[in-house]
C-alpha cells in the first residue's frame, strides 16, 4: 500500500509518497511557476549552429529552449536518414515550430525541448507521430506482452505511436481504447490552439504535480491520498471523475491544526533521509557528496560487526546499503552519473549480490537509470536521467560564506 500525502501552501505544493512505511519520494512545485516538462509550445527559431547541430527557440520564458538535431528527426529511428543531415536542412531562423518540453531548466541552462511529442495518459504514452508500438520492459509476462502489442497495434492509426505502460497489464481493451481516445483529442486540440497561436506561446501546460502522481503511480484500489486543503481536494476527485474508467480513489482531507506532515512522520524521515550522514539499522553508514558532474557515495561499516566473518560483515553491510541508496537515490531524485564507494568485497559472487540489491529497489523508480558495472578500482558507476528541477532548490540554500565546500580558507597570514 502507497499513501501520497499532499501539503498545500500558498507559495508552493510539496508531495511525499510513502510505500510500506517509508518515504520514497518527496517533490515540490512552486504555484506561481509550475513544472515545464511536457508541456507544448509553439517557438520560434531565433539561432540555428550547424557546429552543435541544435537550434535555440523562443517559447516566451527568459532562457530560449534548446533544440537538438535527433529531436527534430523523425521519432521512428528506422524512418530517420542513414546519414544525419545537417539542423541548417531542416530548420530556419525566424520558423515557427511546435515543441514539448522534454527537460526542465537545469544550472543555468534553458530548458531542453523536442518534436518527438508524447502525451501520457493512465495505461498507455500517446505519440502521433511515432508510428510504432512498444510495451514497457516491465510488463514480463510473454504472453500479455503479446496481448498488448497487438491490441495496440489494431487501435492506433496509421504513423500513430503507442507506448504501452506497465499498469496495462491484464487491463480491458474498452479501457485502454478510451485512454487512447482521450489523448488522441487533446492532440487534436493542441493543433488546433498551434493554427491560431502566435510564437512564441503555451498550447498546453502538462498537469500539475499531484496529478502526475495520482496518474503514474497510484493504484486506485489499494493506495490512499491524504491532502490538506480542501479546495484541492475538489480539484483532484474532479480530475479523477474526468479519468474515468472506474477510478475511484479515497482523498482524505487533513483537518487537524498539527502539520500533515508532521503527524504521518515525513519531516522525520525527510530530515534523515537529505542529511550528508545516513546511518543504517545495521549500524553501518552511507555518506553523501555531490559536485557539479556527479554524485558520490561513501559506504561505511561503522559500528556494524555482525558477521562470522570480515567478507560476511562487509557483504551484509554492502547489501543493506545498496538498498537504502537506491531507495534516497529516487528519494533525493539525484540525476547524471553517481559512483559508489562500496566497502572492498574479496569473492564476485558478493560483488553480483549487491548490484542485485540496488536493482531489485531501483526497478520500482520511474526515472531511466542504468547500472555501468565495477571500475578497476572497485567503484560501482550508475547513471539516472533527471527531467525536472532538483527539489532541493525549495528546501535549501548554498551558503554564502563557503559556497556549499563546507570548508573555509583559514587566516594564517597576518
Amino acid at each position: 500500500m502507497k499513501q501520497m500525502i499532499v501539503n498545500c501552501e500558498s507559495k508552493f505544493t510539496q508531495m511525499a509518497l510513502i510505500e510500506e512505511g517509508k518515504l520514497v519520494e518527496f517533490a515540490a512545485e512552486r504555484s506561481q511557476s509550475e513544472s515545464l516538462v511536457g508541456s507544448f509550445y509553439k517557438g520560434r527559431v531565433v539561432n540555428v549552429l550547424p557546429g552543435m547541430q541544435a537550434a535555440f527557440v523562443d517559447i516566451g520564458h527568459k532562457k530560449n529552449a534548446f533544440l537538438y538535431v535527433d529531436d527534430v528527426l523523425h521519432p521512428h529511428l528506422e524512418k530517420q536518414p542513414k546519414v544525419k543531415p545537417s539542423i541548417e536542412e531542416l530548420l530556419k531562423v525566424g520558423q515557427e515550430i511546435v515543441v514539448q518540453v522534454m527537460k526542465e531548466s537545469l544550472r543555468g541552462k534553458g530548458p531542453r525541448v523536442t518534436t518527438h511529442y508524447s502525451l501520457p495518459g493512465r495505461w498507455i504514452v500517446y505519440m502521433p507521430i511515432a508510428d510504432y508500438v512498444a510495451v514497457s520492459k516491465k510488463v514480463l509476462r510473454e504472453n500479455e506482452r503479446t496481448r498488448l502489442k497487438i491490441l495496440c497495434e489494431q487501435l492506433r492509426f496509421r504513423g500513430e505511436g503507442i507506448i504501452v505502460r506497465t499498469v496495462s497489464q491484464d487491463e480491458s481493451t474498452d479501457a485502454i481504447k478510451s485512454d487512447l481516445d482521450l489523448l488522441r483529442q487533446l492532440w487534436s486540440n493542441i493543433q488546433g490552439k498551434a493554427k491560431n497561436a502566435e510564437a512564441p506561446s503555451l498550447l498546453h501546460q502538462d498537469l500539475s504535480i499531484v496529478q502526475r502522481h495520482i496518474r503514474d503511480v497510484l493504484n486506485p484500489t489499494e493506495d490512499e491520498l491524504i491532502i490538506n486543503n480542501v479546495k484541492e481536494a475538489a480539484v483532484v476527485e474532479r480530475y479523477l471523475s474526468e479519468m474515468g474508467q472506474g477510478i475511484h480513489l479515497p482523498v482524505k482531507v487533513h483537518e487537524s491544526s498539527e502539520s500533515i506532515f508532521k503527524q504521518y512522520g515525513v519531516l522525520e524521515q525527510l530530515d534523515k533521509g537529505l542529511s550528508r550522514k545516513v546511518s543504517l539499522a545495521s549500524g553501518g553508514t552511507i555518506v553523501w557528496d555531490h559536485t557539479e558532474a556527479l554524485t558520490v557515495v561513501d559506504v561505511n561499516t561503522s559500528k556494524y560487526t555482525g558477521g562470522y566473518n570480515l567478507e560476511e560483515t562487509v557483504t551484509l553491510t554492502n547489501i543493506q546499503a545498496a538498498e537504502e541508496i537506491a531507495r534516497l537515490i529516487r528519494l533525493r531524485d539525484v540525476g547524471g552519473i553517481i559512483v559508489i564507494d562500496f566497502i572492498d568485497m574479496e569473492q564476485e559472487i558478493h560483488r553480483q549480490n549487491v548490484v542485485e540489491a540496488l536493482e531489485a529497489v531501483m526497478k520500482k523508480d520511474r526515472a531511466k537509470s542504468q547500472i555501468v558495472g565495477w571500475t578497476k578500482l572497485g567503484l560501482l558507476e550508475l547513471t539516472r536521467k533527471k527531467v525536472r528541477e532538483d527539489t532541493s532548490v525549495l528546501l535549501d540554500k548554498t551558503c554564502e560564506t563557503c559556497s556549499g565546500t563546507g570548508r573555509i580558507t583559514a587566516n594564517i597570514i597576518h
